[in-house]
């Protein structure tokens, strides 16, 4: 059974989160691998299967853990730990982050964009192309793409060739990522067409079309999240209701 700092400031969820993270990396487990289940994980921490489950759902919006249906839970990455050192992946309201990180990014990914129509070499162009293409076939494929997305955005963002936008990579690692796990492939078709319409008019030295297209890109996302959660809002005031009513 492991020992953690019960005197901790952190929630028990974040702090089991950070034991199953140091689990994984130790053991090791390599991409590809199912973890324990649930009630071994909480019988090896010491804590309940809710606490657990807390700590899966951390690490699953941090893309670490992928879980599947009928399968298990599986490890897709053991890298982002190091792509998260602002900590965002520990905000727990995870759907206001998802908006709070669009606000962000939308005041500077379609720069980003149209920096790199005007700074990319010719072999960023290719490599460009290659990512939008490789996400594309693992999206169609039914794959696990989060990370190769990650890819795609990241090289934009190298394209731009600014030492600081590549500082915030932090805050658009975490924002794909993040997405992503909310919203379990909604949006399939208008992520493919956007990411293809980015990556058309970088190649083309387009400033004015990458701009266009990331915002569009970025919108299409912010919307789906706003959706998702005017759902949820609305599905809790039925049942508010209908407790109300029981009472």
């Amino acid at each position: 059974m492991y020992k953690y700092d019960k005197m901790s400031k952190k929630p028990l969820g974040a702090r089991i989160e950070d034991e199953l993270m140091n689990y994984i990396l130790q053991t090791p487990f390599e991409p590809g691998e199912r973890i324990p289940n649930e009630y071994e994980l909480a019988s090896r921490f010491g804590v309940g299967r809710s606490t657990v489950r807390e700590a899966v759902k951390g690490l699953v919006s941090r893309g670490i853990l992928e879980v599947r249906r009928g399968s298990g839970t599986y490890v897709i990455n053991t890298n982002s730990v190091a792509k998260d050192p602002l900590g965002l992946g520990k905000m727990e309201d995870k759907y206001k982050m998802a908006l709070d990180l669009f606000e962000v990014r939308l005041m500077i990914e379609p720069e980003i964009a149209a920096l790199a129509c005007k700074n990319a070499s010719e072999e960023e162009l290719q490599k460009l192309k290659r990512l939008c293409d490789e996400t594309e076939e693992l999206y169609l494929g039914g794959h696990n793409h989060i990370s190769k997305d990650v890819e795609f955005h990241t090289c934009i963002a190298q394209c731009s060739k600014n030492q600081v936008v590549e500082t915030l990579l932090p805050v658009i690692n975490t924002a794909v990522y993040t997405f992503a796990n909310l919203t379990h492939r909604l949006l399939k078709d208008e992520t493919l067409e956007t990411h293809r319409a980015i990556t058309d008019a970088i190649l083309k030295r387009d400033s004015v079309g990458a701009r266009c297209a990331m915002m569009m890109h970025l919108t299409y996302n912010r919307q789906t999240i706003m959706r998702i959660l005017e759902k949820r809002d609305s599905e809790k005031a039925k049942r508010d209701m209908r407790e109300g009513n029981k009472k």
